[in-house]
């Protein structure tokens, strides 16, 4: 059952893959839709993963995906309701759609007999591979052609957000899933293919590298890392906006020119812990905070937006949801690359101070 008067409606397309609309609280279309009338070949087989024998980390190598859109044209967009001229992947008229990746790289298998124990996933050797079983969503935020979720209504953001909840809780009870993960990728600067606006969730089938190694830091400084965490960035200069649920904020040690972490005030694990007081504020937050960070300035900025939640099935007492918003954007015309020393060696030189941030963007939240 969806809060806040959003309603859903989960179908199939033509290759079997899962479509689901969820209708806005205000939404004015039918609950009735159109089914998918493409013919469309057989999915492509799941992706292998290989490991890194150097570092442990897993790979996967996920060949489809070079077959996906590349900035095609407005009139051909594959996310945008479908018409005569455009069989595009979402057959009828909707608010907010979520469905499986044509060319994921994980899944559509998900866990077997032959599937990894995380026990197994943590050791290291040479030769090591697997079936990158899991699941890889795509979440349109609106049928509209060009935006993002910051271009967005508080009623179409709230709906995005009920759905990151549903789809959390749902992907996270699938077999062989350890890691569930939103994300927004906004920007050619970023690496973006598609104009539309739109996100994507991650369904891994392992611990991913990030929170293994939140993990060890956890088990170093204290299962209350989060809480103090929290009280120590609310009493900083670098707190960006606030409200009675969530803080947002620029972290101490923040490694891009832009970056602006987000927290709840209580331990929750992820989106599906969220009750509907948290949600109901975070549409409004969350969206002033990235029209913050597009007026810095006068044109749109580049960010990935990545809601990190806790592993299904570890530390969910300790790992607090968080977002962190990050941008190489670094002055107006110029970006930050990551070079020599971030790439190959894993060590950030920050080009902008955390506290010099921080003005910019409580200034540019000002002007919203």
């Amino acid at each position: 059952m969806l809060s806040a008067g959003i309603t859903k409606h989960a179908t199939t397309l033509a290759d079997g893959r899962d479509l689901i609309y969820y209708d806005d609280a205000d939404t004015t279309l039918p609950a009735e839709r159109r089914a998918d009338a493409r013919t469309l070949d057989p999915r492509p087989p799941t992706a292998t993963m290989r490991q890194d024998v150097l570092t442990g980390e897993w790979i996967s190598i996920a060949a489809a995906r070079q077959n996906r859109a590349f900035l095609p044209p407005a009139d051909q967009d594959p996310l945008a309701p479908a018409s005569p001229s455009n069989p595009s992947e979402i057959p009828d008229q909707y608010d907010v759609a979520v469905f499986e990746n044509r060319s994921p790289s994980f899944g559509p298998a998900l866990d077997g007999p032959d599937a990894p124990t995380l026990e197994a996933l943590g050791a290291v050797g040479f030769g090591r591979r697997y079936d990158s079983i899991g699941r890889c969503e795509v979440v349109c935020f609106s049928p509209e052609t060009s935006g993002s979720f910051g271009t967005q209504t508080p009623s179409r953001a709230r709906t995005v957000i009920e759905a990151w909840a549903d789809r959390t809780g749902a992907l996270s009870a699938l077999p062989g899933i350890q890691q569930v993960f939103p994300f927004e990728n906004r920007g050619e600067a970023i690496g973006v293919t598609l104009h539309h606006p739109h996100g994507q969730i991650y369904a891994y089938p392992y611990i991913t590298p990030r929170t293994t190694r939140l993990l060890e830091s956890i088990a170093m400084v204290g299962p209350d890392l989060f809480t103090r965490l929290l009280e120590s960035e609310r009493a900083s200069e670098r707190v960006v906006l606030s409200g009675e649920h969530w803080t947002a904020f620029v972290p101490f040690a923040a490694r891009w020119p832009i970056e602006v972490h987000m927290l709840p005030h209580r331990q929750i694990p992820d989106f599906a812990a969220t009750n509907g007081e948290e949600r109901d504020e975070l549409a409004t937050l969350y969206l002033k905070l990235l029209r913050g960070v597009d007026k810095i300035y006068d044109t749109p900025t580049p960010y990935i937006a990545a809601w990190h939640q806790a592993p299904v099935n570890v530390g969910r007492d300790d790992i607090r949801l968080m977002l962190q918003v990050t941008s190489p954007r670094r002055a107006k015309d110029k970006l930050k690359y990551l070079a020599g020393s971030e790439t190959a060696m894993g060590a950030f030189i920050a080009d902008v101070p955390p506290e010099t941030s921080a003005e910019l963007l409580r200034k540019a939240i000002e002007r919203v």
